[in-house]
């Protein structure tokens, strides 16, 4: 019997199912700050817990200070050349000091591109960067909580102050096109969330869809479809990241990509926006015609966690938001077509109501909704502007500076001391290995991810004394007793000293 006539062909495979098309996720590529974002003191404990040696480890807190006293004391002078030249600039004291010292205008000219060189120095060190034009452009192609489009008064600014000062001090990178204006310096990213009902932004968003699809119907998305400002200008298409780059780019969610179904629209959504952590805005507003004296007052303001689409409630000298000329446009144009629909609707033999009422309708609503729409839009702007100067400002003026200069001493000693502790555990390493090994401490040891700044940490060793390069290029540090033997007793170890054997007696 041929049994192979009863076996049956092997079945063919099931077609592949049908990949479900996934939702298009609008992701921004954020470049990794140099800022260490770890407490100085978490990052010294936890760094001398890993040293098993208990004598290495109380010579290492040693110099963990010395190195610190030391690095303050260094910057302690040009600290003190950046306060005194901004009390000559403080917008509310300094035209009386400026009268007192009896300066003339060439010197006092002079002095302002000395407190700006002295700024610019200082945000450098402390790892600010200038916000670009791309950015900006980045940042106002999409809306979060402000939905109006906000513009600077140009004329209450002043231009000469900063053209002069970066004609003198070029930069590498592009500066962006307001910087004879103003200058915004960014610093650290993060998230901002916000979860609530949106009931008028979900309204807002039905009615521009109803809008775009009837517009569409009767042809006059050919005339009035397209955005005419920036802020609604579609982002650029960003490939999604992999894996291995995922904490270099964030996602933005946004009420004007939500899918239009039940759940979204009937309950609370959370929408998602990634934050400039760190605003400071450096500006000089423009004399009054009426005024016999120049305003010689430079105002530098302080302000975390900015949503980046909402960026422009930084701005100084902001002008009242109004319906702009496409809100008329739109008005006007949807007048025309509801009027034009019903008139059409009515030379018909058979006039359909249901027609004429949802062509009303449609129009109505849809200048209704400019109208509150606007109205809500401008109470979220006070909101906002509320929230920026009570919750959001940390500080102005000095304060701004002071804050700045202790932090490039927190800065300065991190880095130097993650470069030392490398250097003593895993001995000579090139300036490139030095880095990597440094980043990668970081990462594993606080799980934050940054661009350390190896260059600035070698040279602070190199001037300390304590770590030193052999014949082919490899950096190596000086033991750790010998290390505070180079550096030496500071100051602040005599004071202290002092301060305990005064103390000693009255304890007794």
């Amino acid at each position: 019997m041929n049994q192979s006539s009863t076996m049956k062909a092997p079945a063919a495979p099931p077609p592949p199912a049908p990949k479900k098309k996934e939702k298009k996720k609008e992701v921004i590529r954020l470049e990794r700050e140099s800022v260490i974002p770890v407490l100085k003191s978490r990052l010294i404990m936890t760094l001398a817990n890993l040293i098993e040696n208990d004598s290495d480890r109380d010579e290492f807190l040693k110099l963990c200070k010395r190195v610190q006293y030391t690095i303050r004391a260094w910057y302690n002078i040009q600290f003190e050349d950046l306060m005194g030249l901004y009390a000559l600039f403080d917008p509310i004291h300094g035209a009386q000091t400026l009268e007192q010292q009896k300066i003339n205008d060439d010197d006092i000219d002079e002095l302002e591109q000395d407190f700006l060189k002295c700024l610019f120095q200082v945000m450098d060190k402390s790892n600010f960067k200038i916000a670009s034009d791309e950015e900006l452009e980045i940042a106002n192609s999409g809306q979060y909580l402000l939905n109006l489009p906000i513009t600077v008064d140009e004329s209450k600014l002043d231009t000469k102050l900063l053209s002069k000062y970066f004609a003198r001090n070029p930069r590498e990178e592009k500066l962006p096109e307001f910087a004879d204006k103003y200058v915004i310096f960014r610093r650290g990213i993060g998230i901002d969330r916000t979860t609530d009902w949106f009931i008028m932004e979900k309204i807002d968003m039905i009615i521009a869809r109803t809008w775009k699809w009837l517009m569409k119907k009767v042809g006059g998305d050919k005339f009035f479809g397209k955005k005419i400002y920036k802020r609604n200008k579609k982002p650029r298409k960003k490939r999604l990241p992999s894996e291995m780059e995922q904490d270099f780019y964030v996602e933005r969610i946004r009420i004007q990509n939500m899918e239009l179904t039940v759940p979204n629209v009937l309950s609370k959504i959370t929408i998602q926006e990634p934050t400039f952590e760190r605003i400071i805005v450096v500006y000089r507003r423009a004399t009054e015609e009426d005024s016999d004296k120049l305003d010689r007052g430079i105002y530098v303001k302080h302000l975390k966690n900015i949503p980046m689409a909402d960026l422009e409630i930084v701005l100084p000298e902001k002008k009242n938001p109004s319906l702009t000329p496409m809100d008329w446009v739109q008005f006007i144009a949807s007048a025309v077509v509801g009027l034009f629909a019903v008139v059409t609707s009515l030379d018909m033999p058979k006039a359909d109501a249901w027609v004429l009422f949802a062509v009303l309708s449609t129009v109505i609503g849809y200048c209704a909704k400019i109208y509150f729409g606007f109205q809500q839009n401008m109470a979220q702007y006070q909101n906002l502007i509320t929230q920026s100067m009570y919750d959001k400002q940390l500080d102005s003026g000095r304060g701004t500076l002071l804050h700045l200069c202790d932090d490039v001493i927190q800065q300065e000693v991190k880095e130097v001391i993650i470069s030392y502790y490398i250097l003593m555990e895993q001995g000579k390493a090139t300036l490139l290995d030095l880095d990597n090994r440094c980043e990668e401490l970081i990462k594993e040891s606080f799980k934050f991810s940054c661009n350390f700044d190896v260059d600035d940490a070698v040279q602070k060793l190199e001037k300390l004394g304590i770590v030193a390069k052999d014949e082919i290029g490899r950096y190596y540090c000086i033991g750790l007793k010998r290390a505070n033997e180079i550096i030496g007793t500071t100051t602040e170890e005599m004071v202290l000293k002092a301060k305990q054997g005064q103390a000693a007696p009255l304890i007794a």
